[in-house]
């Protein structure tokens, strides 16, 4: 029985080791407990891109810059035809999509986890799970030989463990949902006459595919074809590939070899709830979509910015209702799930459409629609992230639950302000009397700064970056005692 950990997470993918990451920089002592014997490589790789709301949640653990290094930036995001989204209005230090490999972000997250304490076990199976009113217990075996099961005794436990989650299994839960591309072919593949375009996507209705560089010389494609239907299991080889690829672009990029080739299924699912009692679901383990858009593996990094500091504020009793808090974390995060399955179904259904005809339409109207600003900011919004708000209770400011961008304060910018876990307490002038105290007093749990141009005259604003409370208060007596309150519901009783 291991009883040295906090939190147990299964499931070393780039939820759990954000998670891992944040937990352990807040002092909680968390194991992250991983199937696969070795790091990933390309063969286990599948997402490609980073969006730019968590780019912005990287710039607040100190990471952005080196992922930014890894990868190339577009400031589009073709969907069909020659309808794309632009990213350059986009109101963040990220205006742009980056295209880097999976496992560069999961190396980066790792490095950061293990840096900060966290310890990552690879090789290891879950075999059940069990909670109680004390705690969970996470029973794993060695995935390569016979042994006696072990079991991990922690307070809290963390399924990040994929679609096909043992944790969720184990919890019972059902994943409803239903198939919406079948026989999707991914390869890893070499072009005599590479595409220009750092991200190509071709859709003609019954054939689609996507290319993206790994910057090595190799290049992953998505490819579907209408009219081959195969099981994930049925045999595959390059002449399908190039057929699909003529179809979508009229030409095969000289395709001339493959490292790598696999057939899979994608599925619109999600989990009814994210949490049960002790335990809580993230990333593909509580929903899984398209790769349309490439917001999948994106959601399940804000699921982990979510849940982090909420369960750090748990575990260090910092908070005044831990299990509202906990709780939250569902409440949250699952309508965003939902949204993520409906944005990236519409956008795989729209390119995915066979009648030329309709094809023409909707060309024509989605161009047009995009041309209006309002609609054209909420699509953008939507597929990067930066759209996502979350809700807020009754009488509560309108600005709470909403997105905070990286302001300039006296000192420097919030989300170099962020990077220590704390929440920000802004305003727009030196603080008060009352004020002082406050913060003086909870200068553990809120770092104050001042920015003359805010948008209110007090605005604390949570470590995940979304404001937890806001005020227009001209008084200093009235303003510092309702700050004083928040400061309760938000960080618990000094």
């Amino acid at each position: 029985m291991h009883r040295d950990q906090d939190v147990v997470i299964v499931g070393a993918g780039p939820t759990g080791l954000l998670l891992a990451g944040d937990l352990a920089e807040r002092g909680i002592a968390c194991t992250v407990l991983e199937r696969r014997a070795e790091p990933p490589d390309t063969t286990t790789t599948r997402a490609f891109a980073v969006h730019a709301r968590t780019l912005e949640q990287l710039d607040a653990r100190g990471l952005a810059d080196r992922l930014l290094a890894t990868g190339t930036t577009v400031d589009a995001l073709r969907l069909y035809g020659k309808v794309a989204l632009s990213f350059a209005q986009l109101p963040s230090r990220f205006p742009f999509l980056l295209v880097t490999p999976q496992f560069n972000v999961e190396r980066v997250l790792e490095e950061r986890a293990v840096a900060a304490g966290a310890r990552v076990l690879r090789g290891v199976c879950v075999a059940g799970l069990s909670q109680d009113a004390e705690g969970v217990s996470v029973r794993v075996r060695p995935e390569a030989q016979a042994a006696p099961e072990s079991v991990f005794r922690a307070e809290y436990a963390v399924g990040t463990d994929g679609v096909h989650s043992t944790v969720r299994e184990a919890l019972g839960l059902p994943y409803p949902g239903r198939p919406v591309v079948r026989s999707l072919v991914l390869a890893d593949v070499r072009f005599a006459k590479p595409p220009q375009d750092v991200l190509t996507v071709g859709a003609v209705g019954d054939a689609f595919a996507f290319v993206a560089p790994f910057g090595d010389g190799w290049y992953r494609t998505f490819c579907w074809n209408r009219d081959r239907q195969l099981p994930p299991g049925a045999p595959l080889e390059l002449a399908e590939i190039r057929e699909v690829l003529e179809r979508a672009f009229g030409t095969d990029f000289g395709l001339a070899e493959a490292r790598w080739l696999s057939r899979f299924q994608s599925d619109e699912r999600q989990v009814p709830e994210y949490r049960v009692g002790r335990v809580f679901l993230a990333g593909d383990a509580a929903h899984c979509h398209t790769p349309a858009g490439g917001q999948g593996m994106n959601t399940g990094l804000q699921d982990a910015a979510n849940l982090g500091w909420k369960l750090a504020a748990a575990l260090r009793g910092r908070a005044a209702d831990p299990e509202r808090l906990l709780d939250s974390y569902n409440a949250e995060r699952h309508p965003v799930g939902r949204q993520v399955l409906r944005s990236s179904g519409a956008l795989v259904r729209l390119a995915l459409v066979k009648p030329l005809a309709v094809r023409a339409a909707r060309d024509v109207l989605s161009a047009a629609a995009l041309r209006v600003r309002p609609i054209a900011n909420r699509a953008i919004g939507t597929v990067s992230g930066i759209g996502i708000e979350y809700g807020r209770a009754h009488g509560a400011h309108p600005a709470a639950g909403t997105r905070v961008g990286d302001v300039q304060l006296a000192d420097g910018r919030l989300y170099e302000r962020l990077r220590d876990g704390r929440f920000v307490l802004i305003s727009r002038s030196a603080p008060s009397g009352g004020e002082a105290r406050l913060v003086e007093d909870r200068k553990a749990d809120v770092a104050f700064a001042v920015c003359a141009d805010a948008a209110h005259a007090l605005t604390l604003v949570r470590p995940d970056g979304y404001v937890a409370w806001a005020c227009d208060e001209t008084d200093p007596v009235s303003r510092a005692a309702q700050a004083g309150e928040a400061l309760t519901e938000w960080c618990g009783i000094v």
